[in-house]
C-alpha cells in the first residue's frame, strides 16, 4: 500500500487517442471523490487537458505550490496527439496512472505512452468500458448498453 503522503501529484494519462476529450478529467474526479471519502482529506482535480504552452510554466508553479502546502493534485492530461505538452507534464509527475478506453485505445499507443513517460513512473493502469464511465449513454429504459 502506498502512503497517502507519498505523492501530491498524480497524472491521469490516457493510453492515447480514441476517448472523449473529458475522458481523464471524469477519471480524475471519481478517484478524488473516492480518494477524499476514504482519506478524508480535500483532493483537487486540475483539468490540463487542453493546457495551451502559454500557460504550461504558471499551471506547474501552481501545482508545485499545493505540493508545497501537503494538498494533493490529480491532474487530468491529453493524449499526446492531443495536446506535446502532456508528455512535459506526466514526466514532472511524482507518480502516474495509464487511463485506457477498452476498444477505442490500442495496445500499440498504450505501450508507446508509458515507453515516452517511462515505466517507472507509472503506478499501473485503468481500464474502463465505455459504457461504464459517467455521463455515458443509456438507452430507453436508462441502462447503459
Amino acid at each position: 500500500m502506498v502512503a497517502p503522503s507519498t505523492f501530491a501529484c498524480v497524472y491521469r494519462w490516457p493510453a492515447g487517442p480514441g476517448a472523449p476529450r473529458d475522458f481523464t478529467v471524469t477519471v480524475a474526479t471519481m478517484l478524488a471523490r473516492t480518494g477524499m471519502t476514504h482519506l478524508s482529506t480535500p483532493i483537487h482535480v486540475a483539468d490540463a487537458t487542453r493546457l495551451p504552452l502559454a500557460h504550461l510554466v504558471a499551471f506547474a508553479e501552481e501545482l508545485q505550490r499545493y505540493a508545497k502546502e501537503g494538498d494533493f493534485v490529480l491532474v487530468a492530461l491529453a493524449a499526446a496527439a492531443d495536446n506535446p505538452i502532456t508528455i512535459s507534464l506526466a514526466q514532472s509527475a511524482d507518480a502516474a496512472l495509464l487511463c485506457v478506453l477498452m476498444e477505442e485505445m490500442s495496445t500499440a499507443d498504450a505501450k508507446k505512452t508509458v515507453d515516452r513517460i517511462g515505466a517507472a513512473r507509472f503506478l499501473g493502469s485503468a481500464v474502463f468500458r465505455p459504457g461504464n464511465l459517467p455521463g455515458a449513454p443509456t438507452n430507453s429504459q436508462g441502462e447503459r448498453p
